[in-house]
């Protein structure tokens, strides 16, 4: 069984800054994409940004500029950098990867951004 583990959340002020990790059980490249997706109370889960296998990389548009997603193969994880943090970032970030049409969560980790 897949298992995704994210950590680096918290609270922080709008205009910071937070790195998001999340470290897979499996090797990270028999995965089609990996990504993360956000939650905001009372709305849905929404797209933030993916890497598919071969390394392209897509954003949301709300996020563009402001967020990178990056991989470590060696260390089975990929993260998101996340930078001029708005308190519309606030959300719990789940990541998320795919394989021969499964889709596998992490638990999530909360950002909370304050003005």
């Amino acid at each position: 069984q897949v298992q995704l583990l994210e950590s680096g959340g918290g609270s922080v002020q709008a205009g910071g800054s937070l790195r998001l990790s999340c470290t897979a059980s499996e090797n990270i490249f028999m995965f089609n994409n990996m990504g993360w997706y956000r939650q905001a109370p009372g709305k849905e889960r929404e797209l933030v940004a993916t890497i598919a296998l071969n390394g392209l990389s897509k954003y949301a548009d709300s996020v563009s500029g402001r967020m990178t997603i990056s991989r470590d193969g060696a260390k089975k994880t990929i993260y998101l950098d996340i930078v001029a943090l708005k308190p519309e970032d606030t959300a719990v970030y789940y990541c998320n990867a795919d394989v021969l049409s499964r889709h596998y969560w992490g638990q999530g980790t909360q950002v909370t951004v304050s003005s």
